[in-house]
């Protein structure tokens, strides 16, 4: 068994693994990341990236029959083998040679193989070959190995071998018909590329979908897919599934006594962290749990350090998924360099403030989280919805328009579809939520996040002069129908 010691041992080399190594290598901290599939991770591979790519091509095609000019262009039909090969390219063909160059040019260490914690500030890692190596961390270790699809128990549904996020991303082969259970982000998502690209598809969604959001987020998503040949089923739930030997096809049985039948069966029910073979036992912490965290990313109730928040010398971090602040690539990058940060600055002797919007404090989690999901058309958010803040205790106003009316809209589409709403603290006359559906609405988002964050009130809103003809005009229309600024 080899011995070998660093600053900071980083476990998971996804894009949250990445930034946490490199922050603390930024603060002069000798580091090094472990991982056991692909440098890059989940986003890079299996999720953000290939996702996207399988929905871009069939949405220009739809946008383009949606402009008159353009849709008498438009004389074929989608090309979806194009779309796997343009997703493979975006994938790198699953090869992770150009995130390896970059943590060598960034002077990350690169240990390949299983990691388990040992012990306070000692890592196990298990080697392809079968070789062990103990990694002892002089200052912190960072756990960053995500989460994977959950598994709901389901009679039957695991010995009829279904799909999860990642076998929708990286399939070679599209199949016929597909039933997709769940209506969260990944539902919806995959709903939308497997209907453009002509597979029958069915979404069964209890709750129904998009519930996280505004109301009619998904509603009007389930609209759009039912317009693209999908059903939706709500208010149902699997009681049974089989796949059938003879055809192969897969058969869910529901509560209300009818059955969907469909060549696979996509789970996309919610996600489990990534610890059930982490070590945590060793630590005074249960395999499978999430890994709570202060605002400075320490995990809390781990063994050898103190976690209370008032001493400096807690040895163990997460960001990302596994702490389940914000299932989102992004917020796990932000949490990530707020992880490195502060762990280069406490083994440099700083004491940290975590107050709130302080440099070493993870605020944005809690009330600034943006997300885009990449239907058709799109979701944006920020912030709390209506009836969050109003959970909140906040006394709120709440303001709606329909984006079709204002000139960018009818520019970008001959039928435009969308509506936005913000959430406005009456107190103190700032934003603290905003949801835009429609058509590229993505591109509006961040501008909705600097006003959360940057608690912009509603006065100086007005000063802030959108352009013409851009959907961002819709921010000069919720102002006046929230009404004019005070004197």
């Amino acid at each position: 068994m080899t011995e070998i010691e660093y600053d900071v041992v980083v476990i998971g080399a996804g894009a949250i693994g990445e930034n946490v190594a490199d922050r603390a290598v930024q603060g002069g901290m000798r580091t090094v990341i472990i991982e056991s599939e692909l440098v890059g991770g989940e986003c890079s591979y299996w999720a953000c990236m290939p996702s996207k790519a399988l929905l871009r091509s069939a949405a220009l095609v739809r946008t383009a029959r949606d402009v008159d000019g353009a849709k008498q262009a438009v004389t074929g039909d989608l090309d979806v083998a194009a779309v796997l090969r343009r997703r493979d390219k975006v994938t790198r063909h699953w090869k992770d040679d150009g995130q390896v160059e970059w943590l060598n040019g960034a002077n990350i260490d690169l240990v390949r193989g299983h990691a388990r914690l040992a012990g306070p500030k000692r890592v196990e890692v298990t080697a392809p070959d079968g070789s062990v190596t103990t990694i002892t961390a002089a200052h912190a270790v960072a756990v960053c190995t995500g989460s994977a699809a959950l598994l709901p128990d389901i009679p039957g549904l695991a010995e009829a071998d279904p799909w999860t996020s990642r076998d929708a991303t990286s399939v070679q082969e599209v199949p016929s018909s597909l039933a997709i259970i769940g209506g969260g982000v990944v539902a919806v998502e995959m709903a939308t590329a497997y209907a453009g690209f002509g597979v029958e598809v069915t979404v069964i969604a209890r709750s129904g979908l998009l519930t996280k959001n505004e109301p009619f987020a998904g509603e009007l998503v389930q609209q759009s897919l039912e317009d693209l040949g999908a059903s939706v089923t709500i208010g149902a739930s699997p009681t049974r599934v089989r796949r059938d030997e003879g055809t192969g096809q897969v058969t869910i049985e529901l509560d209300d006594g009818t059955s969907v039948t469909a060549d696979e069966v996509l789970v996309a029910t919610g996600r489990v962290p990534v610890t059930i073979d982490l070590g945590l036992e060793t630590i005074g912490l249960t395999p499978g749990d999430w890994l709570p965290t202060d605002d400075s990313l320490r995990v809390l109730g781990a063994d050898g350090g103190v976690f209370d928040g008032a001493g400096e010398d807690a040895w163990l971090y997460a960001a990302g998924d596994v702490t389940h602040r914000a299932l989102l690539t992004h917020q796990g990058k932000y949490d990530a360099r707020i992880a490195g940060d502060a762990i280069a600055a406490r083994a440099n002797g700083r004491t940290l403030s975590l107050t709130p919007w302080s440099t070493h404090a993870a605020t944005a989690d809690h009330a600034a989280v943006p997300q885009v999901t990449f239907t058709d058309p799109e979701v944006a958010s920020v912030g709390l919805s209506a009836a969050e803040a109003e959970r909140a205790g906040i006394r709120t106003r709440v303001v709606d328009y329909d984006i079709s009316w204002v000139a960018g809209a009818t520019i970008a589409s001959d039928k435009y579809v969308g509506r936005a709403r913000m959430v406005v603290d009456e107190d103190r006359r700032v934003l603290v939520g905003a949801t835009f559906v429609g058509l590229d609405v993505g591109e509006l988002l961040h501008s909705a996040t600097i006003a959360v964050v940057g608690e912009v009130t509603i006065d100086r809103l007005w000063h802030a002069v959108p352009s013409y003809p851009t959907l961002s005009e819709v921010w000069l229309r919720l102002l006046e129908a929230y009404g004019r600024p005070t004197e």
